[in-house]
Protein backbone atom coordinates (compact mmCIF):
# COMPACT_ATOMS: atom_id res chain seq x y z
CA UNK A 1 0.00 0.00 0.00
CA UNK A 2 1.28 3.32 -0.82
CA UNK A 3 0.88 6.49 1.11
CA UNK A 4 0.46 8.86 -1.51
CA UNK A 5 -0.24 6.40 -4.81
CA UNK A 6 2.12 7.89 -7.89
CA UNK A 7 2.39 4.63 -9.24
CA UNK A 8 -1.35 4.10 -9.63
CA UNK A 9 -2.17 7.83 -11.29
CA UNK A 10 0.62 7.29 -14.27
CA UNK A 11 -0.71 4.14 -14.98
CA UNK A 12 -4.38 5.90 -15.33
CA UNK A 13 -2.61 8.32 -17.29
CA UNK A 14 0.55 6.82 -18.82
CA UNK A 15 -0.62 7.38 -22.54
CA UNK A 16 -0.96 10.95 -22.44
CA UNK A 17 2.24 11.87 -20.05
CA UNK A 18 4.18 9.46 -21.98
CA UNK A 19 2.74 11.26 -25.51
CA UNK A 20 3.89 14.67 -24.11
CA UNK A 21 7.07 13.98 -22.97
CA UNK A 22 8.07 11.86 -26.11
CA UNK A 23 7.01 15.61 -28.07
CA UNK A 24 9.04 17.32 -25.64
CA UNK A 25 12.15 15.00 -26.53
CA UNK A 26 11.63 15.03 -30.36
CA UNK A 27 11.51 19.46 -29.95
CA UNK A 28 14.36 19.50 -28.15
CA UNK A 29 12.83 21.98 -26.10
CA UNK A 30 13.12 21.69 -22.41
CA UNK A 31 13.21 25.46 -21.40
CA UNK A 32 9.91 27.50 -22.08
CA UNK A 33 7.96 26.33 -25.07
CA UNK A 34 4.39 25.73 -25.74
CA UNK A 35 3.69 22.86 -22.80
CA UNK A 36 4.88 26.00 -20.31
CA UNK A 37 2.91 28.54 -22.08
CA UNK A 38 -0.85 26.20 -21.89
CA UNK A 39 -0.07 24.87 -18.78
CA UNK A 40 0.20 28.71 -17.47
CA UNK A 41 -2.93 29.58 -19.43
CA UNK A 42 -4.98 26.42 -17.73
CA UNK A 43 -3.57 27.16 -14.34
CA UNK A 44 -5.24 30.43 -14.24
CA UNK A 45 -7.99 29.76 -15.80
CA UNK A 46 -8.75 26.71 -13.48
CA UNK A 47 -8.12 28.99 -10.12
CA UNK A 48 -10.04 31.95 -11.80
CA UNK A 49 -6.59 34.17 -11.46
CA UNK A 50 -5.65 36.62 -14.68
CA UNK A 51 -2.11 35.24 -14.22
CA UNK A 52 -0.18 32.21 -13.53
CA UNK A 53 3.68 32.38 -13.99
CA UNK A 54 5.36 29.13 -13.12
CA UNK A 55 8.84 28.47 -11.42
CA UNK A 56 11.10 25.80 -10.21
CA UNK A 57 9.31 24.84 -6.87
CA UNK A 58 7.18 26.07 -4.30
CA UNK A 59 9.75 27.79 -2.14
CA UNK A 60 10.95 30.23 -4.94
CA UNK A 61 7.74 31.03 -5.77
CA UNK A 62 7.31 32.40 -1.93
CA UNK A 63 10.69 33.68 -2.33
CA UNK A 64 9.58 35.57 -5.87
CA UNK A 65 6.17 36.49 -3.56
CA UNK A 66 7.96 38.38 -0.97
CA UNK A 67 10.74 40.38 -3.20
CA UNK A 68 7.19 41.67 -5.00
CA UNK A 69 5.71 42.82 -1.66
CA UNK A 70 9.20 44.53 -0.70
CA UNK A 71 10.15 41.99 2.25
CA UNK A 72 13.51 42.79 3.92
CA UNK A 73 15.27 43.77 6.96
CA UNK A 74 12.97 45.00 9.28
CA UNK A 75 9.88 43.84 8.05
CA UNK A 76 8.03 41.18 9.96
CA UNK A 77 6.36 38.24 8.47
CA UNK A 78 3.70 36.72 9.85
CA UNK A 79 2.55 33.22 9.55
CA UNK A 80 0.48 30.27 11.17
CA UNK A 81 2.86 28.19 14.24
CA UNK A 82 1.68 24.75 12.25
CA UNK A 83 3.67 24.41 8.59
CA UNK A 84 6.80 23.44 6.62
CA UNK A 85 9.69 26.22 7.27
CA UNK A 86 9.37 27.40 3.58
CA UNK A 87 6.31 29.54 4.62
CA UNK A 88 8.82 32.18 6.33
CA UNK A 89 12.29 30.92 4.99
CA UNK A 90 12.66 33.19 2.12
CA UNK A 91 11.64 36.31 4.00
CA UNK A 92 14.22 35.39 6.48
CA UNK A 93 17.09 34.95 4.03
CA UNK A 94 15.95 38.73 2.73
CA UNK A 95 16.40 39.77 6.31
CA UNK A 96 13.03 39.60 7.98
CA UNK A 97 11.54 38.40 11.05
CA UNK A 98 9.09 35.40 11.26
CA UNK A 99 6.61 36.38 13.68
CA UNK A 100 4.01 33.05 14.33
CA UNK A 101 0.56 32.84 15.32
CA UNK A 102 -1.36 29.71 16.77
CA UNK A 103 -3.69 27.91 14.68
CA UNK A 104 -7.57 27.27 14.58
CA UNK A 105 -8.41 24.42 16.74
CA UNK A 106 -10.82 23.23 14.41
CA UNK A 107 -9.68 24.01 10.83
CA UNK A 108 -5.61 24.14 12.05
CA UNK A 109 -5.52 27.02 9.72
CA UNK A 110 -4.81 30.38 10.78
CA UNK A 111 -6.15 32.00 14.00
CA UNK A 112 -7.35 35.51 12.73
CA UNK A 113 -7.69 36.43 16.53
CA UNK A 114 -3.95 35.25 17.21
CA UNK A 115 -3.09 36.99 14.12
CA UNK A 116 -4.00 40.35 15.36
CA UNK A 117 -2.39 39.83 18.72
CA UNK A 118 0.90 39.39 16.99
CA UNK A 119 0.13 42.49 14.71
CA UNK A 120 -0.63 44.51 17.27
CA UNK A 121 2.43 43.35 19.54
CA UNK A 122 4.89 43.63 16.54
CA UNK A 123 3.37 47.39 16.12
CA UNK A 124 3.34 48.44 19.99
CA UNK A 125 7.09 47.44 20.11
CA UNK A 126 7.93 49.34 17.32
CA UNK A 127 11.03 47.45 16.18
CA UNK A 128 9.92 45.61 12.96
CA UNK A 129 7.67 46.81 10.72
CA UNK A 130 4.55 44.43 9.85
CA UNK A 131 4.90 43.65 6.19
CA UNK A 132 3.01 40.13 5.11
CA UNK A 133 0.58 37.95 6.40
CA UNK A 134 1.57 34.56 4.50
CA UNK A 135 -2.18 32.49 4.86
CA UNK A 136 -1.07 28.52 4.90
CA UNK A 137 -4.08 26.22 3.69
CA UNK A 138 -3.03 24.02 5.76
CA UNK A 139 -2.83 19.78 4.72
CA UNK A 140 -5.47 21.05 1.27
CA UNK A 141 -8.18 23.09 3.72
CA UNK A 142 -8.67 26.96 2.66
CA UNK A 143 -8.26 29.84 5.37
CA UNK A 144 -10.88 31.88 6.73
CA UNK A 145 -10.22 34.74 4.05
CA UNK A 146 -13.27 36.63 5.28
CA UNK A 147 -11.56 37.36 8.11
CA UNK A 148 -7.73 37.39 7.17
CA UNK A 149 -8.75 39.99 4.38
CA UNK A 150 -10.22 42.44 6.50
CA UNK A 151 -7.72 42.10 9.11
CA UNK A 152 -4.79 42.59 6.34
CA UNK A 153 -6.50 45.62 4.81
CA UNK A 154 -6.91 47.17 8.91
CA UNK A 155 -3.26 47.21 9.05
CA UNK A 156 -1.53 47.49 5.52
CA UNK A 157 -0.33 44.07 4.98
CA UNK A 158 0.06 42.39 1.85
CA UNK A 159 -1.23 38.97 2.01
CA UNK A 160 0.18 36.22 0.76
CA UNK A 161 -1.76 33.17 0.18
CA UNK A 162 0.19 29.89 0.54
CA UNK A 163 -1.71 26.97 -1.55
CA UNK A 164 0.93 24.34 -1.60
CA UNK A 165 -1.27 21.94 -0.28
CA UNK A 166 -4.74 23.66 -1.32
CA UNK A 167 -4.86 23.62 -5.15
CA UNK A 168 -8.05 22.60 -6.33
CA UNK A 169 -9.95 23.66 -2.78
CA UNK A 170 -12.34 26.13 -2.70
CA UNK A 171 -13.81 28.85 -0.34
CA UNK A 172 -17.18 29.93 -0.48
CA UNK A 173 -16.70 29.34 -4.01
CA UNK A 174 -13.61 30.55 -4.42
CA UNK A 175 -10.61 28.56 -5.57
CA UNK A 176 -7.61 28.17 -3.92
CA UNK A 177 -5.13 30.23 -5.17
CA UNK A 178 -7.16 33.22 -5.72
CA UNK A 179 -7.10 35.07 -2.79
CA UNK A 180 -4.70 37.58 -1.51
CA UNK A 181 -2.61 40.06 -4.01
CA UNK A 182 -0.55 36.98 -4.61
CA UNK A 183 -0.96 33.15 -3.98
CA UNK A 184 1.38 30.13 -4.73
CA UNK A 185 1.58 26.78 -5.44
CA UNK A 186 3.70 23.64 -5.52
CA UNK A 187 4.25 21.16 -7.47
CA UNK A 188 5.95 18.51 -5.50
CA UNK A 189 4.85 14.95 -6.40
CA UNK A 190 3.24 14.85 -3.24
CA UNK A 191 1.02 17.73 -3.93
CA UNK A 192 -2.39 17.51 -4.77
CA UNK A 193 -0.98 18.73 -8.45
CA UNK A 194 2.38 17.26 -8.64
CA UNK A 195 4.94 16.78 -11.41
CA UNK A 196 7.67 14.59 -11.55
CA UNK A 197 10.56 16.51 -9.58
CA UNK A 198 9.94 20.05 -8.55
CA UNK A 199 8.06 22.94 -9.57
CA UNK A 200 6.06 25.57 -8.18
CA UNK A 201 3.70 28.86 -9.49
CA UNK A 202 2.44 32.42 -8.51
CA UNK A 203 -0.76 33.51 -9.16
CA UNK A 204 -1.84 37.19 -9.69
CA UNK A 205 -4.63 39.70 -11.12
CA UNK A 206 -1.72 42.24 -11.52
CA UNK A 207 -0.55 42.37 -14.79
CA UNK A 208 2.62 44.48 -13.75
CA UNK A 209 3.16 41.78 -10.79
CA UNK A 210 3.15 39.33 -13.65
CA UNK A 211 6.12 40.95 -15.60
CA UNK A 212 8.16 41.26 -12.77
CA UNK A 213 7.66 38.14 -11.66
CA UNK A 214 8.82 36.65 -15.55
CA UNK A 215 11.78 39.42 -14.44
CA UNK A 216 12.36 38.05 -11.55
CA UNK A 217 12.27 33.77 -12.39
CA UNK A 218 15.21 34.91 -15.45
CA UNK A 219 18.16 36.82 -13.49
CA UNK A 220 16.08 39.94 -13.48
CA UNK A 221 15.37 40.58 -17.18
CA UNK A 222 15.00 43.50 -19.06
CA UNK A 223 12.51 44.25 -22.21
CA UNK A 224 15.82 43.33 -23.97
CA UNK A 225 16.07 39.89 -22.79
CA UNK A 226 18.29 37.73 -20.53
CA UNK A 227 21.09 40.03 -21.28
CA UNK A 228 19.52 43.58 -20.36
CA UNK A 229 18.88 42.85 -16.91
CA UNK A 230 17.27 45.26 -14.90
CA UNK A 231 16.87 44.32 -11.22
CA UNK A 232 18.65 41.36 -9.13
CA UNK A 233 16.73 38.33 -9.50
CA UNK A 234 16.70 34.56 -9.62
CA UNK A 235 17.20 31.54 -11.78
CA UNK A 236 13.69 29.33 -11.49
CA UNK A 237 11.89 28.01 -14.49
CA UNK A 238 9.88 25.15 -14.77
CA UNK A 239 11.09 22.99 -17.30
CA UNK A 240 9.25 21.68 -20.25
CA UNK A 241 9.05 18.74 -19.35
CA UNK A 242 7.02 18.96 -15.76
CA UNK A 243 4.74 21.32 -18.04
CA UNK A 244 3.87 17.98 -20.28
CA UNK A 245 3.82 15.88 -17.13
CA UNK A 246 1.43 18.50 -15.32
CA UNK A 247 -1.10 18.99 -17.99
CA UNK A 248 -2.57 15.84 -17.90
CA UNK A 249 -2.87 15.20 -14.40
CA UNK A 250 -4.85 19.08 -13.89
CA UNK A 251 -7.55 17.29 -16.14
CA UNK A 252 -7.77 14.49 -14.06
CA UNK A 253 -7.37 16.66 -10.61
CA UNK A 254 -10.73 18.84 -12.35
CA UNK A 255 -12.24 15.38 -13.78
CA UNK A 256 -12.20 13.05 -11.35
CA UNK A 257 -9.20 13.29 -8.70
CA UNK A 258 -11.07 16.30 -6.53
CA UNK A 259 -13.82 13.99 -5.87
CA UNK A 260 -11.86 10.68 -5.51
CA UNK A 261 -10.60 12.75 -2.56
CA UNK A 262 -13.86 13.47 -1.21
CA UNK A 263 -15.26 10.09 -1.27
CA UNK A 264 -11.94 8.51 0.79
CA UNK A 265 -12.47 11.07 2.96
CA UNK A 266 -15.58 10.52 3.77
CA UNK A 267 -15.24 7.18 4.57
CA UNK A 268 -12.57 7.37 6.67
CA UNK A 269 -14.86 10.28 8.92
CA UNK A 270 -17.39 8.10 8.98
CA UNK A 271 -15.06 5.34 10.72
CA UNK A 272 -13.61 7.56 13.16
CA UNK A 273 -15.81 9.94 14.17
CA UNK A 274 -16.44 9.54 17.96
CA UNK A 275 -13.70 7.59 18.60
CA UNK A 276 -11.03 9.93 17.51
CA UNK A 277 -10.65 13.91 16.37
CA UNK A 278 -11.57 13.90 12.87
CA UNK A 279 -10.70 16.55 10.45
CA UNK A 280 -13.35 19.95 10.13
CA UNK A 281 -14.16 21.70 6.82
CA UNK A 282 -15.78 25.16 6.85
CA UNK A 283 -19.18 24.93 5.69
CA UNK A 284 -18.98 26.36 2.30
CA UNK A 285 -15.49 25.42 2.16
CA UNK A 286 -13.70 22.24 -0.16
CA UNK A 287 -10.67 20.74 1.00
CA UNK A 288 -8.06 19.15 -1.51
CA UNK A 289 -6.76 16.48 1.50
CA UNK A 290 -3.30 16.93 0.11
CA UNK A 291 -3.69 14.68 3.91
CA UNK A 292 -6.05 12.90 6.11
CA UNK A 293 -4.91 14.10 9.85
CA UNK A 294 -6.92 13.15 12.36
CA UNK A 295 -5.34 13.75 16.11
CA UNK A 296 -5.10 11.08 18.62
CA UNK A 297 -6.74 11.31 22.16
CA UNK A 298 -3.32 12.08 23.48
CA UNK A 299 0.88 11.50 22.34
CA UNK A 300 0.82 7.85 23.81
CA UNK A 301 -2.43 6.79 21.75
CA UNK A 302 -0.69 8.19 18.60
CA UNK A 303 2.44 6.41 19.13
CA UNK A 304 0.48 2.88 19.74
CA UNK A 305 -1.59 3.62 16.59
CA UNK A 306 1.67 4.59 14.21
CA UNK A 307 3.05 1.35 15.65
CA UNK A 308 0.18 -0.93 15.31
CA UNK A 309 0.33 0.79 11.33
CA UNK A 310 4.29 -0.57 11.19
CA UNK A 311 3.19 -3.85 12.20
CA UNK A 312 0.45 -3.74 9.49
CA UNK A 313 2.91 -2.45 6.83
CA UNK A 314 0.16 0.30 6.58
CA UNK A 315 2.22 3.40 6.00
CA UNK A 316 1.83 6.67 7.46
CA UNK A 317 2.80 10.49 8.23
CA UNK A 318 3.36 13.05 10.72
CA UNK A 319 2.41 16.77 9.30
CA UNK A 320 3.75 18.11 11.74
CA UNK A 321 5.66 16.77 14.52
CA UNK A 322 6.76 20.05 15.81
CA UNK A 323 5.52 23.62 15.40
CA UNK A 324 7.50 26.45 14.27
CA UNK A 325 8.21 28.39 17.09
CA UNK A 326 10.24 25.21 18.58
CA UNK A 327 12.38 24.69 15.72
CA UNK A 328 16.07 25.07 16.88
CA UNK A 329 16.50 27.60 13.56
CA UNK A 330 13.87 30.16 14.89
CA UNK A 331 14.73 30.22 18.67
CA UNK A 332 15.95 33.57 17.77
CA UNK A 333 12.99 34.86 16.71
CA UNK A 334 11.01 37.78 18.57
CA UNK A 335 8.14 36.36 21.02
CA UNK A 336 5.14 38.26 22.05
CA UNK A 337 3.47 36.17 24.66
CA UNK A 338 1.96 34.14 22.19
CA UNK A 339 1.03 30.59 24.00
CA UNK A 340 0.45 28.68 21.14
CA UNK A 341 -1.75 26.24 22.77
CA UNK A 342 -3.60 24.97 20.14
CA UNK A 343 -0.32 24.72 17.61
CA UNK A 344 1.51 22.36 20.91
CA UNK A 345 -1.47 20.32 20.97
CA UNK A 346 -2.08 19.43 17.04
CA UNK A 347 1.42 18.77 16.61
CA UNK A 348 1.85 16.25 19.89
CA UNK A 349 -1.66 14.41 18.64
CA UNK A 350 -1.90 14.65 15.18
CA UNK A 351 -1.22 11.63 12.58
CA UNK A 352 -2.23 10.87 8.89
CA UNK A 353 -3.02 8.28 6.64
CA UNK A 354 -2.90 7.32 3.76
CA UNK A 355 -4.90 9.73 1.28
CA UNK A 356 -5.10 10.16 -2.60
CA UNK A 357 -7.86 10.08 -5.57
CA UNK A 358 -6.49 5.75 -6.25
CA UNK A 359 -6.91 4.26 -2.65
CA UNK A 360 -8.69 1.45 -3.16
CA UNK A 361 -12.05 0.71 -0.74
CA UNK A 362 -10.18 -2.57 0.04
CA UNK A 363 -6.95 -0.68 0.71
CA UNK A 364 -8.84 2.18 3.35
CA UNK A 365 -11.18 -0.42 5.02
CA UNK A 366 -7.42 -1.94 5.94
CA UNK A 367 -6.24 1.13 7.07
CA UNK A 368 -9.85 1.89 8.93
CA UNK A 369 -9.93 -1.90 11.11
CA UNK A 370 -6.33 -1.08 11.61
CA UNK A 371 -6.75 2.03 13.40
CA UNK A 372 -9.49 0.90 15.13
CA UNK A 373 -7.56 -2.51 16.62
CA UNK A 374 -5.93 0.17 18.55
CA UNK A 375 -9.01 2.48 19.53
Amino acid sequence: MEFIDLKAQYLALKDEINANLQAVLDSAQFIGGPYVTELEKRLAAFVGRRHCVTCANGTDALQAAFMLAGVGSGDAVFCPDVTFISSTEPAKMLGAVSVFCDIRPDTYCLDPEGLERQIKAVAEEGRYVPKVVVAVDILGNPCDYDTLIPICEKYGLALIEDAAQSFGASYKGQRAGSFGQIAITSFFPAKPLGCYGDGGAVFTDDAGAAERLRSLFVHGKGPGGKYDNVRIGMNSRLDALQAAVLLPKLRALADYELNARQIVAKRYHAAFEGKLTTPFVEEGSISAWAQYALLAKDPQQRERILAHLREKKIPSMVYYPKPQHALPVFQGEPVYGETFKYADDYCSRTFSLPMHPYLTAADQQAVIDAVLEVV
